[in-house]
C-alpha cells in the first residue's frame, strides 16, 4: 500500500510533508476527490482521525494524524539527513520546529484566521500577535544572520517546516512593509522557497502587497460557495468562423529598444572562452562591442557588510542573489567579487545592463537590489574604466585586498 496523505490543497501542511517526500526520495500521493467539510466528516475519515482534522497519512502500518508528525516520519523512512549528522544536530532539529510552531505558526494563525472567516476578529489579541511575531522574527533574524540554514551548512527538516509556516504569512498576512524589518529572514525565506525540491511543490511565490480585511464567517462561506453559472438562452447557431488567433505573448520592454551594436551572447562567448592573454582579448574585445546606447554599466556595493563574518554565509547570499537574477539573463552580465582574507566580507559587483538604467522588472522582481548601493559608471572615466578592467577579470589583490571568490552570471 502506497502513502496517501488526505487534505485539501493548497495548504503549507501538505507542502511540508511533500516536501520532505522530495529530500527522502519517498513516494507520497494525494487524496483524490478530496472535499473539505465532507470527506473528513465520513465515518471512513473519522477512523483515520478521530477528531477529522487534516492532514492525515494513511500507512500499510496505520495512519497518522499532525503535519510535523507526519513530516518527521516521512523524513525517516529513507534519508535521516534531514535531521543532522549528530546527536545535538537532532536536538537542534527539533528545537527549531518548536520554535517555528510555538513562536512563528500561532502568531501568523492569530492574525490570519480572522482574514479568512475563522474566528471573530479580537484586536487586542492580535495586536498581542503581532507584538509577539515581532519578537520572535528579530530573534530569528539576529541568528540569520551569521547562518544560512538553522541547523548545519545543509537543508533540514527544521528548515523545511519554518520556511512553510513562513510561507502563509509572506503570501497573505506579512507585506514587504513588515518584513523590511527582518533582512535575514527575507533572505533565508526566498533562499528556501527557490530551492528545487520546494519549488517543485510549492512553485513560484508571491509576496502579498497588503494586510486583507477581516472577513465574517458569513462572508467566508459567500466567497467559497461556487456561484451557479447563469442560464444561457439558446441562440441560433451562426456561421462558423475563423478560430480567434491566439493573443501574443506581451514583449519585455528591452526587446522593443532600438537594435544594438553590442551581441551580448557574443561578449559571453568571448568571455568564456579566452584563456589566456585575458587583457588583450577579452577586455579588448569588450570594449570593442561596447554600446553606450545599447546597455549601461553599474558598479554596486552591498549596503550591510559589517554582517558578512562568516565566509560560507557571505558566499551563499551572493550565490541565491546570482540565482534569482535569472530572470534577466537573456539581458545581463555580471560579475560579484568577495572581497578579503578574513571578516567581515566585502561584496561588490560589476553589471551590465540591455538599455540605459537598470531594467525595471528587475528592480520589481529582485528584492535583492535594494541591498545594494548601484552606481553608474562613468565609462569617460579612465579610473571607472579600468575598475570594470579589474572585475571583469578577477584581478587580485582588488583594490589592496584579496579575493575570497569571485561568481560570474552570463
Amino acid at each position: 500500500m502506497a502513502l496517501v496523505l488526505h487534505s485539501w490543497t493548497p495548504s503549507k501542511n501538505v507542502y511540508k510533508v511533500l516536501i520532505a517526500a522530495e529530500y527522502s526520495g519517498v513516494k507520497v500521493d494525494l487524496a483524490p476527490d478530496f472535499t473539505m467539510g465532507v470527506t473528513n466528516k465520513s465515518p471512513e475519515f473519522l477512523k483515520l482521525n478521530p477528531i477529522g482534522k487534516v492532514p492525515v497519512l494513511e500507512t500499510p502500518d496505520g495512519a497518522i494524524f499532525e503535519s510535523n508528525a507526519i513530516t518527521r516520519y516521512v523524513a525517516r523512512l529513507k534519508d535521516s539527513s534531514l535531521f543532522g549528522s549528530s546527536s545535538i544536530d537532532y536536538g537542534h532539529v527539533e528545537q527549531w520546529i518548536d520554535f517555528s510552531t510555538l513562536e512563528i505558526d500561532i502568531h501568523i494563525s492569530t492574525m490570519l484566521a480572522p482574514r479568512f472567516g475563522y474566528g471573530v476578529n479580537h484586536a487586542p489579541a492580535e495586536e498581542a500577535a503581532n507584538a509577539a511575531l515581532k519578537r520572535s522574527l528579530g530573534a530569528l533574524n539576529s541568528y540569520l544572520a551569521s547562518n544560512t540554514f538553522l541547523v548545519g551548512h545543509s537543508v533540514t527538516l527544521a528548515d523545511i517546516v519554518l520556511t512553510c509556516n513562513l510561507y502563509y504569512g509572506f503570501t497573505y498576512m506579512l507585506p514587504k512593509s513588515f518584513t523590511s524589518a527582518f533582512p535575514h529572514v527575507e533572505r533565508y525565506f526566498w533562499t528556501l522557497v527557490n530551492q528545487p525540491n520546494f519549488k517543485k511543490i510549492i512553485g513560484e511565490v508571491k509576496q502579498t502587497d497588503s494586510v486583507p480585511p477581516v472577513k465574517t464567517p458569513e462572508e467566508a462561506a459567500a466567497a467559497a460557495k461556487p456561484k451557479p453559472e447563469p442560464k444561457q438562452e439558446e441562440k441560433p447557431k451562426a456561421a462558423p468562423a475563423e478560430e480567434e488567433a491566439p493573443k501574443p505573448k506581451a514583449k519585455n520592454p528591452l526587446d522593443l529598444l532600438p537594435p544594438s551594436t553590442m551581441i551580448l551572447d557574443e561578449w559571453k562567448r568571448l568571455y568564456s572562452n579566452t584563456k589566456t592573454n585575458f587583457r588583450e582579448v577579452a577586455i579588448k574585445g569588450f570594449w570593442d562591442m561596447y554600446d553606450p546606447e545599447g546597455y549601461s554599466l553599474w558598479f554596486c556595493d552591498y549596503k550591510y557588510n559589517d554582517e558578512n563574518t562568516v565566509s560560507f554565509v557571505t558566499l551563499n547570499k551572493v550565490g541565491g542573489f546570482l540565482q534569482r537574477m535569472d530572470l534577466a539573463r537573456k539581458y545581463a552580465f555580471g560579475k560579484m567579487l568577495v572581497i578579503g582574507s578574513v571578516a567581515p566580507y566585502k561584496v561588490k559587483g560589476l553589471w551590465l545592463f540591455r538599455g540605459k538604467e537598470i531594467p525595471q522588472f528587475v528592480l520589481d522582481e529582485c528584492y535583492d537590489m535594494e541591498l545594494y548601493e548601484w552606481k553608474k559608471v562613468d565609462i569617460s572615466d579612465e579610473a571607472q574604466k579600468e575598475r570594470v578592467n579589474q572585475m571583469i577579470e578577477d584581478q587580485e589583490p582588488f583594490e589592496g585586498e584579496a579575493l575570497l571568490d569571485a561568481k560570474c552570471f552570463k
